[in-house]
């Protein structure tokens, strides 16, 4: 009997997702939107007139969701190394947040010196092989901690996405040390089999 692929069997689940559809249905650009908006609704992580950056933002689902948010008081800026289609109330930056110059250029579009939140829903390329996926997945997350200890202001917000596993214990640890208030979040939209979970952390330490 022919065994189905790994991205067939990925494929029929992402099909038959109701989170996907219902994403379609509402015109967001991934099923991921209600994972930030089901958040946003329990921590009011977005406020009007404030100055959101999100990594990774391809395809921009959580770009999406904090523009309708804001509603034209504030900016939105999505970042990504991938090119991502246009947007109402998102600016988009192309190109590695790591890099002092893509930074720059992220600060410049908000017009601001610091921002406010902070968000990513990013995950590795993934190989396939689990423990060297989890060191990618740490590695990218420690990325994200450190951008966002320069970009944000002293009051701001952070919601990233990390996956349980080794090396959570250390990041969760820089994490604490970061902020004065930290929450973990596991939405609903979340697949079940999934490891992932969210980092909320407030209230910049310096």
């Amino acid at each position: 009997m022919k065994r189905r692929s790994k991205t067939s069997q990925w494929h029929r689940r992402h099909v038959g997702d109701p989170w996907v559809k219902q994403a379609q249905q509402a015109g967001y650009r991934s099923r991921a939107a209600y994972k930030l908006l089901e958040i946003h609704q329990s921590e009011r992580l977005i406020k009007r007139g404030q100055a959101v950056v999100d990594l990774g933002a391809a395809p921009g689902g959580w770009s999406q969701v904090a523009a309708e948010v804001l509603r034209g008081e504030g900016v939105v800026v999505g970042v990504d190394l991938l090119p991502v289609d246009p947007l109402p109330g998102v600016a988009f930056v192309q190109g590695d947040f790591c890099e002092d110059e893509v930074r720059a250029r992220v600060l410049a579009a908000t017009e601001r010196s610091h921002v406010d939140v902070v968000l990513s829903d990013m995950a590795p390329d993934l190989t396939g092989v689990r423990s060297t996926d989890q060191v990618r997945s740490i590695a990218l997350a420690e990325q994200v901690l450190a951008f966002a200890r320069c970009a944000l202001n002293p009051q701001g917000v952070l919601l990233m996405k990390v996956f349980q596993g080794e090396g959570f214990d250390g990041l969760f640890a820089d994490f604490k040390a970061s902020f004065s208030r930290v929450k973990t979040k596991k939405p609903v939209a979340s697949r079940d089999r999934s490891r992932e979970t969210y980092l909320l952390g407030g209230g910049l330490r310096t």
